[in-house]
């Protein structure tokens, strides 16, 4: 998927999703946000500057957050995204209460609305996990120019073919060759084989790259 359908996902049919941010003490706290608005590189959510979450807010470059849409564990999709953000003021309140209703119920006049303010989520990376499908598709991805982190594992030359990777393997992810390989887009990162290699041939990508 395009960054701009993740963030339509999110926005508009996951919507609330779930915040952590850290106080000035370095007390983590998650909140449920709604996300208001997207474009084809930013996500927007808007606060109350009263709210003890705007402090937190002001205090941090970064927010973290999750959201997810399904009946259950295995009809889920997954949205996570990890960015920097930017206080916008009050200059999109009007067009987030038209694409979003419900606010109105929340702030009904014009005077309570003064004290919201949009920030809005310009520069990160983030994942998309889908369980609706077996094995369950994952998908890294990054936007406003950021990299994407590496996770999870690989096969390097040290593999002898023993096959006892693709035996454990709960999701049926590694394929066989020289060396086997690890189709990353099915892996779940559970790191199974990376515990039971026996010649320690599966590494941690980002271990590899930190010993560059």
């Amino acid at each position: 998927m395009e960054v701009k359908d993740i963030f339509s996902l999110l926005v508009k049919e996951i919507h609330s999703t779930v915040f952590a941010t850290v106080d000035k003490n370095g007390f983590p706290h998650t909140c449920v946000i709604d996300l208001m608005l997207c474009d084809d590189s930013s996500i927007y959510f808007l606060t109350s500057r009263g709210k003890e979450f705007y402090t937190r807010l002001l205090n941090q470059e970064y927010v973290s957050l999750s959201g997810m849409k399904g009946n259950d564990t295995l009809s889920t999709v997954v949205v996570s995204v990890r960015g920097k953000i930017r206080e916008l003021g009050g200059g999109l309140v009007g067009k987030v209460f038209e694409q979003n209703t419900y606010m109105e119920r929340i702030y009904p006049n014009e005077i309570s609305r003064k004290v919201l303010t949009v920030f809005q989520i310009y520069e990160g990376e983030g994942e998309l996990f889908d369980l609706r499908q077996q094995p369950p598709f994952r998908e890294s991805f990054s936007f406003g120019g950021a990299d994407i982190t590496q996770a999870g594992y690989h096969i390097t030359n040290d593999c002898r073919q023993c096959g006892k990777c693709v035996q454990a393997c709960p999701s049926g992810c590694i394929e066989e060759g020289t060396p086997f390989f690890i189709h990353e887009e099915n892996c779940i990162h559970c790191g199974t084989c990376y515990e039971i290699c026996p010649f320690s041939a599966v590494k941690k990508k980002k271990e590899e790259i930190d010993r560059r």
